[in-house]
């Protein structure tokens, strides 16, 4: 019991001492009436995988199950911006560049500044080309690791999930949101090189857990753009899951020319193709989410196709 409190004493000690310059923005942090809130960062240093449609469709699913959700679009070529409707997102201001701007500058953020409102009840902090110019800015400045933790510290108390749709790459944009998160999802696509990427991608979220942010777990590998009928993506989800077991997430995501249409038409999966395959699954995983927490076992079922 003596080393037990002299543990939590040191912790104390250390968060204590780095409380005033990294606010709490993540680690469940509790909101008001004692809801937590839970950062989730969809990654992988692949393009083209299903990370933006992943992250809409996640944040819609989980505002239709009563839950305030932001979203975060960490991606210079804004492209979860441009799905939900924001067309032209190079005319936006202010944006996710401008507001970690104004958190690398120390100066004041007004309540809501920079959060779009969508028609499906999420809330979104868009994105542009700017984001490029702030990436290279980064990495010259102290703590260049945690601005985007110290931004969501302030923007996210108000919600119950943030979400972060990463960019392609491992630069200090996606440290920066693994920083910030609790969680990462990873969305895979049903394919070998893509699979094969996930080893890369581990080590990085390891190396950001073991020396940035201790409490960074692996929500979940998620199977994208799945042709069932298929050998090879039949092969590719056994692997997976002997791999890396119960951190696959029992929903897959079907190959569908519905989910593509989403970016065109603005809107959801849900209210696009809400009886489709794809607005099942998505709607599968978003139960998965749900379920998960810090002190909740998983126990996945089988593939939910």
């Amino acid at each position: 019991m003596a080393e037990d409190k002299e543990k939590s004493d040191d912790s104390a000690d250390y968060y204590g001492s780095i409380k005033e310059k990294e606010p709490k923005g993540s680690f469940f942090v509790a909101r008001n009436g004692g809801v937590l809130l839970k950062t989730i960062a969809l990654a992988n240093q692949k393009g083209g995988v299903g990370k933006t449609t992943t992250a809409a469709s996640l944040g819609v699913g989980l505002a239709q199950q009563g839950k305030k959700v932001l979203l975060v679009d960490a991606d210079a070529q804004g492209n979860l911006t441009q799905m939900l409707g924001w067309r032209q997102p190079d005319e936006l201001s202010p944006t996710l560049a401008d507001l970690m701007s104004k958190t690398v500058n120390e100066e004041p953020i007004a309540p809501g500044e920079g959060i779009l409102h969508h028609a499906s009840g999420i809330d979104l902090v868009p994105a542009n080309i700017e984001l490029s110019g702030l990436e290279v800015t980064l990495v010259n400045i102290m703590s260049r690791e945690t601005v985007l933790r110290q931004y969501l510290s302030t923007a996210a108390p108000a919600y119950d999930y943030a979400i972060i749709d990463c960019m392609p790459s491992l630069g200090m944009l996606t440290i920066n949101a693994l920083t910030a998160a609790d969680s990462v999802i990873i969305p895979v696509q049903g394919q070998y090189l893509a699979a094969k990427g996930l080893e890369q991608l581990m080590r990085t979220i390891a190396r950001v857990k073991r020396q940035i942010n201790p409490h960074l777990t692996v929500d979940g590998i998620l199977l994208t753009m799945m042709d069932s009928r298929t050998t090879l993506a039949k092969g590719i989800s056994e692997q997976l899951r002997r791999n890396y077991g119960s951190r696959v997430f029992a929903s897959e995501i079907p190959r569908s020319i519905r989910v593509a249409e989403i970016s065109v038409t603005g809107t959801s999966i849900y209210e696009h193709d809400p009886e489709g395959k794809a607005a099942q699954a998505y709607a599968a995983l978003t139960k998965e989410v749900l379920q998960l927490g810090p002190q909740i076992k998983r126990h996945r079922a089988d593939p939910v196709r």
